[in-house]
């Protein structure tokens, strides 16, 4: 019984794991971001690190498949970051300098 929902499973598993793939490709620089900021200790390269912090925690996650889609779980970490980015971005970028 556990073949079969094993190969019932499968072409939701090999989407999942196309859609996981594709999404890595658009985060891929994250670590030359962060090695800019590598010297700095002012409170923006911090944010900086954070967030680059929470791209590579969600990139290296992996859920057990079929029962843990593991790319909609970073669609949906990755969503999470961005939203607090542009919200970030909303606070900060009206202040003039």
């Amino acid at each position: 019984m556990v073949h079969y929902l094993r190969e019932a499973a499968l072409p939701i598993y090999e989407a999942d794991r196309h859609a996981k793939v594709q999404l890595k490709k658009r985060v891929r620089g994250v670590r030359p971001i962060e090695r800019k900021v590598g010297g700095r200790d002012d409170a923006g390269a911090e944010a900086v690190r954070a967030y680059c912090a929470a791209v590579r925690s969600a990139l290296t996650d992996d859920g057990r498949p079929p029962l843990e889609a593991s790319g909609l779980k970073l669609h949906g970490r990755l969503e999470k970051v961005a939203a607090s980015l542009d919200r970030a971005a909303g606070r900060g970028g009206s202040r003039g300098s």
